[in-house]
């Protein structure tokens, strides 16, 4: 019973051993990452992002159609999404007359 004591012992040491390199290589490894991003982001300039969001796409659904109105109560996340849609249509619209070269997107969060 000693000898099996003894060798599940020598067992669990070399477990933790071979735990404590693995985390140290991780700890190399992250160190190395984080000093490469920080080069990268040292070259590039932060890039201006702008976020719309309409506050209740629901009510604007119904003020401004008629079918949103009956679908509003029934469909909130289409008629939500096709509010989205909409402004960023006519958005992009209004930015292309003024010659205003955009990028836009619509993300969920």
């Amino acid at each position: 019973m000693t000898i099996f004591l003894v060798i599940f012992s020598l067992l669990i040491a070399s477990f933790c051993g071979f735990l404590f390199w693995q985390v140290q290589e991780q700890k190399k490894l992250i160190a190395t990452m984080m000093a490469d991003d920080q080069l990268s982001d040292i070259e590039q300039d932060p890039e201006l992002i702008l976020t719309l969001k309409v506050r209740d796409p629901i009510a604007l659904a119904k003020r401004e159609s008629r079918s949103a109105r009956m679908l509003a109560d029934r469909l909130p996340v289409m008629v939500r999404k096709m509010v989205y849609q909409e402004v960023m249509k006519e958005l992009e619209q209004e930015l292309y007359d003024r010659d205003i070269d955009v990028e836009m997107r619509i993300e969920y969060r």
